[in-house]
């Protein structure tokens, strides 16, 4: 396949239209205009049978004159003469056309019904155009027969072919014009926009693409701009993951390893053994933890393109587990569940994992309540986790679901980013806010639908 770039492809879109123009008019035209033609021809022949048939009309735009048939060939002008009804009588005019060629008019004009009638015939290579009016001469019933060779057709034929062509070329060469104008007008943005790729390519995005022009090119450099600053927001939330994982892991890292040290020594940090190595393996299992979360916040994006296999839920299931697994972490604290019997659709684990984070994160901050509930509404699902805790600050909330954001008592940063995560893979968002009673986190699902439920309405109507 032959590969062509841009400029070729305008030059041979410009020069395809010239040709299908000129290849349509090669066709068409001839056709539409010949027979255009010939009705003006017949025109001028009934015109002149009219003139010659009232002779005063001479006397304001004379237009005779003695020629015989052939000579008429050259001029083209109009011929006349009469066909007698009557046997035996021979045609009267000035111009008889040959024998053969009069018998066929003179069948014709027999065998004629209506008053005016048109022919043609073929004579001497040519064509000879031939009107048939019937007449009265003398009391006597005739034919006036007016005919006219295709001569002043096919010299007005040949005429507008020399105009058209001239046309053509003319209109043709004004056509590259545009060819030109259209070249320079698209390569222009296109060298803009492929400089900006290129720069995107080497990783460079810092710098703003603005179009300002054409709509189409404004527009497609919108989007462009729009990938820019995504690729650019992703850049930085990478930097900043890396270095937010690399603070979070060297910390417990360090006291592991000065406490390992300090025991090779002979040293304990907490005066005795026990204490010590509780205290290797509480930074070990946070430092596990925050493998664990960033690995699982990793897995959800991964998820992103695959498609979710989701099961029927019912709330209480999962909620009452959660429940019963943070009960013993704080006494003082009430876990109250609502709307148990709700069922949702969903991946088990991973809304185990939403309400898990979500439930943790009232722990810290709730005084003696939370409440873990569900509720249904025309067009989704709410799970709602809220906690009687002290109100967020205004200017937090709307950064709480970003990664390695943590609040007062917050502890990686990625719990809440985890929540928003999973109900975007569900099709739904996460909302925060301050309530009356404290802090009220939703996580609003599309609603389930439940064919059964409308099969047992249809078999009731029935």
């Amino acid at each position: 396949m032959i590969k062509v770039n841009l400029t070729q492809r305008i030059w041979l879109a410009f020069i395809s239209l010239i040709v299908l123009v000129c290849l349509s008019i090669i066709i068409i035209y001839p056709i539409s205009i010949e027979g255009a033609l010939t009705d003006e021809t017949y025109r001028i022949i009934e015109q002149e049978q009219y003139r010659y048939a009232y002779p005063l009309l001479d006397l304001i735009n004379p237009q005779r004159n003695e020629l015989d048939f052939v000579e008429r060939r050259e001029a083209g002008s109009v011929g006349h003469f009469f066909i007698y009804d009557t046997l035996g009588r021979t045609p009267a005019g000035v111009a008889l056309p040959p024998t053969e060629v009069l018998q066929e008019m003179a069948q014709n004009a027999y065998h004629q019904e209506l008053n005016r009638g048109r022919y043609e015939i073929q004579y001497g290579g040519a064509t000879v155009f031939y009107v048939i009016a019937k007449a009265q001469i003398s009391g006597s019933p005739a034919y006036h027969i007016s005919y006219m060779w295709d001569t002043y057709r096919d010299q007005m034929v040949n005429r507008l072919w020399e105009r058209l062509i001239y046309i053509l070329l003319i209109t043709s060469a004004l056509s590259l014009l545009p060819a030109i104008w259209l070249k320079h007008y698209l390569r222009q943005p296109l060298i803009v926009l492929g400089n900006h790729l290129e720069q995107i390519a080497n990783r460079d995005w810092q710098e703003p693409l603005k179009w300002k022009g054409d709509e189409d090119f404004q527009r497609l450099s919108d989007q462009f701009e729009k990938m820019r600053q995504n690729l650019n927001l992703y850049d930085r939330a990478q930097k900043t993951f890396i270095q937010h994982a690399s603070h979070e892991l060297k910390t417990p890292i360090m006291v592991i390893k000065s406490y390992a040290h300090s025991v090779k020594d002979g040293i304990l940090p907490k005066h005795n053994m026990e204490k010590t190595m509780d205290v290797i393996i509480e930074e070990a299992n946070r430092m596990e933890r925050r493998v664990i979360d960033m690995l699982y916040y990793t897995k959800l994006d991964s998820l992103k393109e695959e498609t979710p296999k989701h099961e029927e839920i019912v709330f209480g299931e999962v909620a009452f587990q959660i429940e019963e697994r943070f009960r013993v972490q704080r006494e003082d604290v009430r876990i109250l569940v609502e709307g148990a019997e709700i069922k949702l659709k969903g991946d088990r684990e991973q809304l185990e994992v939403l309400l898990e984070n979500l439930v943790e994160n009232a722990l810290r901050y709730a005084i003696d309540t939370i409440w873990i509930r569900a509720t249904l509404t025309d067009e989704h699902v709410k799970i709602t986790v809220e906690n009687n805790g002290d109100h967020i600050p205004s200017h937090d909330l709307p950064q709480l679901f970003n990664p390695f954001y943590k609040g007062s008592k917050g502890k990686f940063g990625l719990g809440l980013a985890i929540v928003k995560r999973i109900s975007e893979l569900h099709g739904g968002f996460p909302k925060v806010e301050n309530s009356d009673v404290g802090v009220k986190f939703t996580i609003s699902f599309p609603k389930a639908e439940e064919p059964n439920v409308k099969i047992r309405k249809r078999e009731k109507k029935m």
